[in-house]
């Protein structure tokens, strides 16, 4: 079967280490993973290849998804991939961490199966995925500004 890619970038002013860290530290990452409107409740992870993360994602009306992953490949601070199983969309994430000037680029590409289902999300996966990284970039500016004072 075919694949469906779905590719965000971004830049941000921090070392690779500590954009790895954002994820890598589940109290980190709970705060930032998902869309606007989400909050999060991290219940396993395994941070490690073959290890497993459970996240349930709360949207704004009350509503749980929850979520498992299993790490395919870690490799600190460059590189993370992780295969989404359950519950609707089979894909897996990878996140390459790339030094660049005087910060990093994340790199972030899903791959789906390429069905009609897939297809149909495409566009709200990218949008959602863009609202990860704003998410993320507060986080870090939050961070950065507690530890300059």
């Amino acid at each position: 079967m075919s694949k469906l890619h779905i590719e965000n970038e971004r830049i941000f002013p921090v070392s690779k280490e500590r954009l790895f860290c954002a994820f890598a530290d589940p109290s980190q990452l709970e705060r930032w993973w998902g869309p606007h409107g989400f909050t999060n409740r991290i219940d396993t992870f395994d941070f490690r290849t073959g290890g497993e993360w459970h996240i349930t994602m709360t949207s704004s009306d009350e509503t749980d998804f929850a979520n498992r992953w299993t790490f395919q490949e870690i490799v600190a601070p460059h590189r993370i991939v992780a295969l989404h199983h359950e519950p609707m969309h089979v894909f897996a994430l990878e996140m390459r961490f790339d030094p660049i000037g005087n910060g990093t680029r994340l790199f972030w590409r899903m791959e789906f199966d390429d069905t009609p289902e897939n297809r149909e999300i495409e566009r709200f996966i990218a949008a959602a995925n863009e609202q990860n990284f704003d998410r993320l970039a507060a986080l870090l500016n939050e961070l950065c500004s507690d530890q300059s004072d």
